[in-house]
């Protein structure tokens, strides 16, 4: 026997054991951060203000911990239970409750929980959020926007236009998409330009995961958007008959042009039948 490949051979499962707990737990460590960046960084920041949901910096020294891990996995039922600070949250949050996530669970509750805390001992947080320009919004960054929803101006990244989910009362002559909820009045719902830029920047809905996961949309682009949802919000949908108003016209005068279609064909066929069967009497009547 070959003792020096034997022992080598012996060793292998030891090194590999080694190797895979030091990097097991760098990964499960990397879980909630990935998880968080999927899921919360929509709705919450760590040491960049609030969004839709409050900034979590510093969030154990408000809450104890065992009551977030709690909440975390079911805001709703704590909220129905009558909880005090569920419901101040909830207000504050102008109605908007946390959903429960897919995925979640004690284990990774709790690793939320850790993850925030460390990073609300940093300077800047990676969950800061997106730091977007304040100036006004001008009538080119509407257009813009516009250009952008309809698909006239393509994303960088290559990305669906918005029209192919979302309607915005208004915009593009035949409404848009169902598949998504109508947009008018969302820049109000979510709490304005940084409660929306946060959304755009990482949506937390799994079927735009699925489509700007791989491909995000770029700042020179969400700026635009919300300069269009502002300007939608500002108008309050005043437009918004407009789109099915005409989608239903176009389509009366479609059916209108169809029946007349059809009724010229069938007339001229009436006539050819009509000739030839009087064409067969005459020729009878003759012999």
């Amino acid at each position: 026997m070959n003792w020096p490949l034997a022992m080598k051979a012996a060793r292998m499962p030891l090194v590999v054991a080694v190797l895979a707990a030091g990097v097991a737990p760098r990964v499960r460590a990397q879980e909630p951060a990935t998880f968080f960046r999927q899921n919360c960084v929509a709705c919450h920041t760590v040491g960049g203000g609030r969004l839709t949901g409050p900034d979590l910096k510093n969030v154990v020294a408000r809450k104890d911990r065992a009551w977030l891990v709690h909440f975390i996995q079911n805001p709703k039922v704590v909220i129905d239970s009558g909880d005090p600070y569920a419901a101040q949250l909830l207000q504050e949050a102008r109605g908007v409750v946390m959903p429960a996530l897919p995925g979640m669970n004690p284990a990774m509750a709790d690793g939320l929980i850790a993850l925030i805390e460390a990073e609300s001992k940093l300077e800047k947080s990676q969950f800061v959020g997106l730091q977007l320009s304040d100036r006004p919004f001008t009538p080119a960054d509407v257009a813009a926007g516009t250009q952008i929803f309809l698909g006239t101006k393509r994303l960088a990244t290559g990305g669906p236009p918005c029209l192919s989910c979302h309607s915005i009362g208004g915009v593009g002559a035949m409404g848009g998409g169902k598949l998504g909820p109508d947009l008018t009045l969302v820049y109000e719902r979510l709490g304005g330009r940084k409660g929306v830029g946060a959304w755009l920047t990482a949506p937390a809905t799994p079927t735009m995961q699925t489509l700007f996961s791989p491909a995000p949309l770029r700042a020179e682009e969400i700026l635009p958007l919300l300069a269009l949802l502002e300007d939608a919000a500002l108008r309050r949908g005043t437009e918004g008959p407009v789109a099915p108003l005409t989608f239903f016209l176009i389509g009366l005068a479609g059916t209108v042009f169809s029946l007349v279609v059809f009724d010229l064909a069938w007339q001229e066929r009436f006539r050819n039948v009509r000739r030839t069967l009087v064409d067969r009497i005459a020729r009878r009547g003759t012999r």
